[in-house]
């Protein structure tokens, strides 16, 4: 009996410091988190970092407009305890899958309480000067990199609010990444800092760059408007046509996910060439030059600096 009594004593003080060390690791258990579509699922990714286990419904390089949600995708949000969504319309069909699914959790409007902005009507493109927070407002914040500091900081609080254990760690996540958005913002404006401000014009496949546009002061022409689901007059085509012959525009872009037709059509009406594909709605696969967010404006950056210099 007194061996075993040693043993016992001897056992104490080990017996505390394995608890506390198990004590982080239960802590660090992934909590189940649903993003919307690909861009906002990297975004979450680094304000969550090992404390969340990520599914995106709308993956890379799919177009979230038209999406139709699976029988899968109700399963993925019945699972989370965190559903992240971008809101201001982009994801029409979220909340039929949100009460379908039977989600309990806690949902993160990312765009919440974010200044909008409103495409110039009637025109077919946008230079985001109209400000608007009602129902046409542009949904595509993540355009502009300083929005998406307070988009990150609006998901931190949200997860910090649910998830109390690791709310310090979801502050200081959003920290740092607010500290690579500044940097990155501060990369862009550098890039078109010698380019004349006549000559920032560029034609997309739909109007999504109205942020990057009011940030950048780059004038984004399209031949469809907010949705890659909306199809463009005869006459809009014709008037977009008349202006990049006007102006002389030679930055044309067709993006990732969207139809090529109409851009193409555009193209040989008016004798532009196509510079390349820029990302919009969705990041690229992991091979692909998109793969995050700072790599998407990134690659969009270079490639739209590189059509106006030219």
């Amino acid at each position: 009996m007194p061996s075993i009594t040693r043993r016992a004593v001897l056992a104490a003080p080990l017996a505390a410091p394995l608890a506390a060390i198990a004590a982080p690791a239960r802590a660090l258990d992934p909590r189940p988190a649903v993003a919307s579509f690909s861009i906002l699922a990297d975004i979450l990714r680094e304000v969550g970092g090992p404390f969340l286990s990520i599914d995106t419904i709308v993956g890379a390089e799919k177009d979230a407009h038209g999406f139709q949600p699976a029988p899968s995708d109700a399963q993925k949000l019945a699972r989370a305890r965190f559903i992240v969504v971008n809101g201001l319309g982009f994801e029409g069909w979220m909340p039929r899958l949100i009460r379908a699914s039977g989600f309990k959790g806690t949902q993160i409007t990312a765009s919440r309480g974010i200044a909008t902005i409103k495409p110039a009507q009637g025109h077919g493109h946008s230079h985001g000067h109209n400000h608007s927070h009602g129902d046409e407002a542009d949904p595509h914040v993540w355009q502009d990199p300083r929005r998406v500091q307070q988009m990150v900081r609006t998901i931190a609080e949200g997860l910090a609010g649910a998830d109390r254990e690791a709310a310090e760690a979801y502050r200081a996540n959003a920290a740092r990444f607010v500290g690579e958005l500044q940097a990155l913002d501060t990369w862009v404006a550098e890039q078109f800092a010698t380019i004349p401000r006549a000559r920032r014009r560029v034609v997309t496949s739909h109007d999504a760059f109205g942020y990057f546009g009011a940030r950048y002061g780059i004038d984004f022409l399209s031949p469809q408007g907010l949705s890659t689901r909306s199809e463009p007059s005869a006459q809009g085509i014709a008037r977009l046509v008349q202006q990049i012959r006007r102006d002389r525009i030679t930055a044309l872009f067709i993006e990732t996910g969207a139809n090529p037709r109409v851009l193409e059509q555009v193209a040989a009406e008016s004798g532009a060439r196509i510079g390349g594909r820029l990302f919009a709605d969705a990041l690229s696969k992991a091979d692909g030059p998109a793969p995050s967010y700072v790599a998407l404006i990134r690659h969009n950056t270079r490639a739209i600096a590189e059509a106006l210099a030219g």
